[in-house]
């Protein structure tokens, strides 16, 4: 069940309390990026990334038929649009809804994503994959833009960039993790062009193919970075540090791929809390994507 309709429906303040608490305690670069959001704007990112990190929640770690509880996410979804949530997450997030005249598409692209997790275990195409990355990353930055008061195209590609960036860097960082729950987002047409076989991930077996495969997911998603690059100068004030921050982290996972030779399979490339706290720093000067090494 996503809520306990038996209790008192929570009030604003209590429900977007509760989206901050989620927000705060669950992704590790959060807290670091919150510092420089708009304090009014605040409640609002954490309602967006609360509903993020429920749908998918239960897209990769429900018990049960993930697919039905999809559906009842699908369905609280639509109660928000029509103004009759009971989940705290949705009561807030209704809100936001109303408050920046939000589209039901991104977030109905998002739980679309998930449903994709359940039903698609490997991607044949690096276009196939571009595609899984329209529904499950580049929606949340088409949401944050107009949160920040953004409605454009050309913005909207731009962060597209960005966004499938940050998502093709967590693959690679995340090989072994998805193989663990049935998964490989590596294209097949990747793995054999490298000689890699997937008998090479589920042992753990870091072969020099292997290491030139991930190597050629890096660069090809610094290329991505770059691309998206051009939004942050055309965007005001605390939104530009935000995209300065969040590019400079998916690199950072990127550098941190790199320092282990490419190794993704024997442990998970992490970016420490010293780095983290750096990368604050450095937002505040221009970014630069190193496309060779």
């Amino acid at each position: 069940m996503l809520a306990e309709n038996t209790r008192p429906a929570p009030t604003l303040a209590d429900a977007y309390e509760h989206c901050r608490r989620i927000a705060l305690g669950h992704y590790e670069n959060f807290p670091v990026v919150s510092w420089f959001l708009p304090r009014e704007l605040r409640p609002h990112i954490f309602a967006l990334y609360a509903y993020c990190r429920g749908v998918d929640d239960l897209g990769d770690e429900s018990d049960g038929d993930r697919l039905a509880l999809l559906d009842e996410w699908d369905a609280e979804l639509r109660q928000a649009f029509d103004g009759r949530p009971t989940d705290p997450r949705f009561i807030a997030l209704a809100d936001t809804i109303h408050r920046f005249d939000l589209p039901p598409e991104p977030f109905e692209r998002l739980i679309e994503a998930n449903r994709r997790d359940q039903r698609v275990a490997r991607y044949q195409t690096f276009e196939e994959l571009l595609d899984y990355c329209s529904y499950s990353a580049n929606p949340v930055g088409h949401l944050v833009l107009r949160i920040f008061g953004y409605q454009d195209d050309a913005f909207d590609q731009l962060s597209d960039a960005t966004c499938t960036a940050l998502q093709l860097a967590n693959f690679w960082q995340d090989v072994a993790r998805d193989y663990t729950t049935g998964r490989i987002y590596i294209p097949r047409e990747d793995m054999r062009r490298f000689n890699v076989s997937e008998d090479d991930i589920a042992s753990s077996n870091v072969t020099l193919a292997f290491r030139r495969l991930i190597r050629f997911e890096v660069r090809r998603t610094r290329e991505y970075f770059a691309r998206g690059l051009p939004l942050i100068d055309r965007v005001d004030g605390r939104l530009r540090l935000d995209l300065r921050l969040f590019t400079l982290g998916g690199l950072a996972v990127l550098d941190a791929i790199e320092h282990q030779r490419y190794d993704v399979l024997s442990s998970r490339p992490r970016v420490s809390r010293a780095s983290k706290a750096w990368l604050a720093v450095r937002g505040l000067a221009p970014v630069r994507v190193r496309l060779e090494r």
